[in-house]
């Protein structure tokens, strides 16, 4: 039987407080991936990689989820620390990855300190900077593995949606930061105080954004604390991790499979959307639209960063605006006799339309068609503002994808545990964390069988005994699979179509090393395949409703 202390909670005056305060890790999560996936493929392209060699680096991100989360999950369930099971890891991979995000943008500063050989210069570099790249990556998968589950742990099985739609809105929300920053010209602004070049000074941003954010979060939460487990729980180590979570995923609960399936197939779409999509944007303003002088510039990586960023300015916001709006109009997927209150202002509207919205699911399933219809046409732009539109039309999409799959995952979790633990709700005041000493017995001591014979029953509750850290660690092996699946058909289609290194960007290199550009774009080709498979996540998404 596994005991417990205390109960969890964050600081905060109202819920919204609470919830922003709960979800605030992960606008410097997303700061950081927002400009890993503007900047990180024109840096290396920049560097003289090929787009298929670029393309073999970015099975770092897959990769560190498959390893990082569902491991960090499963050690992190177990965890007896008196500081809790997911704050620890949140912030040390926070510190952690935000050193190698300074790595990697001054990596030509530092290796050029300790080398003095051009060449050898060029090649340490690169190496480099993939080893910063997957060092960002396995940190930064760790950090949102815990920050996932700590709001799973925390809040009750009603207010799962709302804690997966706030997650959502501070991902809009940091996306909409990396963008902004990413689109306005930072050396102008700044000077050279945080570097010369706009990438230094995103990284140095993102890494104090990511420290920041993440914080606050572990200051603001209490986590309930585990003090001893079941001790079946504790035999064996990282064989054991492994074995229990492989066993997991051969027994998963029939609806858990079903989410994990529409997640692997939605994945195969937006994986090379999520990493390229900048840099086809980018290509398509300088093949297209640039002036003479622009395609001259010394900054080129500043150049195709910027045209990127722009497009997806109108994309964060499209998402942002949505991460608020969505879940009024889109019925709640949990406890029917649940419904959230929309604001005063837009009352009457809502509560007219209740009776015709959509339920998340049904939203989930018309996201994945309007990717698909979008990337559909990606092959055909030739212009930047065209190209912009179909990114932008994908702003809504992602917020349900980032949104229904974590929301469903969560209410499963908590329909697993509901028959242990108590029914919580978030205190209004802040809750200090107890010592815990010698003198535990004394202490008000939770003790928590999270199985059908436990005595502590009750119809709601908090997945804070659950496995959650598990569950959405399998759920991340479904995510980070059909990347894998991305990484190998983007490796193929670049090889095709463009072999050589990259004319916008690689200025160092000579002509003949440079691919050519009146072909089809090979960004825009992986695209189109990526479209093809969220059709087969429309199907999978349906077989949902029957379960």
């Amino acid at each position: 039987m596994s005991r417990w202390l205390g109960q969890p909670s964050v600081k905060g005056s109202s819920e919204a407080s609470r919830m922003a305060l709960l979800t605030l890790s992960t606008i410097g999560i997303t700061f950081v991936w927002g400009v890993e996936q503007t900047y990180c493929t024109p840096y290396l392209l920049s560097l003289g990689l090929t787009k298929s060699k670029t393309s073999l680096v970015w099975i770092a991100g897959p990769l560190s989820g498959l390893i990082v989360q569902p491991i960090v999950g499963t050690l992190a369930d177990r965890s007896t620390s008196r500081w809790g099971r997911r704050r620890i890891i949140i912030l040390t991979g926070a510190v952690i990855s935000a050193m190698f995000l300074l790595l990697l943008g001054f990596t030509e500063d530092i290796v050029g300190f300790f080398v003095e050989d051009k060449k050898s210069v060029q090649h340490f570099t690169i190496s480099a900077a993939v080893f910063a790249i997957y060092a960002v990556d396995f940190s930064i998968n760790a950090v949102m593995s815990a920050a996932r589950s700590l709001v799973v742990d925390t809040l009750p099985i009603e207010k799962q949606q709302t804690g997966s739609a706030w997650g959502s809105r501070m991902s809009a929300i940091g996306h909409g930061i990396a963008f902004a920053t990413g689109a306005v010209d930072l050396p102008s602004l700044f000077g050279k105080s945080l570097g010369e070049t706009q990438f230094k000074q995103l990284t140095v941003l993102a890494a104090l954004g990511l420290v920041g954010t993440c914080g606050v979060t572990c200051w603001a939460v209490t986590e309930r604390v585990l003090l001893s487990t079941p001790s079946k729980s504790n035999e064996g180590g990282l064989q054991q991790v492994a074995s229990h979570i492989w066993s997991t995923v051969l027994h998963l609960p029939p609806r858990i499979r079903a989410i994990c399936m529409a997640q692997f197939w939605a994945w195969i779409g937006w994986f090379p959307f999520m990493f390229y999509s900048t840099t086809w944007i980018g290509e398509t303003y300088f093949r297209y639209d640039a002036p003479h002088d622009v395609k001259q510039s010394k900054d080129a990586l500043g150049e195709v960063g910027r045209a990127g960023s722009k497009a997806f300015i109108i994309y964060s916001l499209i998402t942002f605006f949505g991460s608020w709006f969505l879940p009024l109009v889109i019925k709640s997927p949990d406890d029917e006799s649940y419904t959230q209150r929309p604001p005063e202002s837009i009352k009457g509207i809502v509560e007219k339309f209740n009776k015709y919205k959509p339920d998340l699911l049904t939203a989930w399933m018309w996201a994945h068609a309007t990717f698909a219809t979008a990337m559909l046409f990606a092959p055909f732009a030739r212009s930047f503002k065209f190209a912009a539109v179909l990114v932008c039309i994908c702003g809504l999409p992602w917020n349900i994808a980032s949104w229904a799959p974590h929301a469903f995952l969560g209410i499963e979790v908590n329909k697993l545990n509901s028959g242990g633990g108590s029914y919580r709700r978030l205190s209004n005041a802040s809750v200090e964390m107890e010592d815990i000493k010698s003198d535990l017995p004394n202490k008000s001591i939770l003790h928590l069988e999270h199985g059908p014979n436990s005595t502590h029953t009750t119809t709601k509750s908090s997945s804070a005994g659950a496995p959650s850290g598990v569950y959405f660690g399998i759920l991340n092996i479904y995510t980070t699979i059909p990347q894998f699946i991305g990484t190998i058909i983007s490796t193929i289609v670049f090889s095709i179509l463009e072999p050589g290194k990259s004319p916008e960007l690689a200025h160092g290199a000579h002509p003949d090393e440079h691919h050519r550009t009146d072909g089809p774009n090979g960004v825009a080709v992986c695209l189109f395949i990526g479209a093809l498979s969220a059709i087969a996540a429309v199907f999978a998404t349906r077989r949902l409703k029957s379960m």
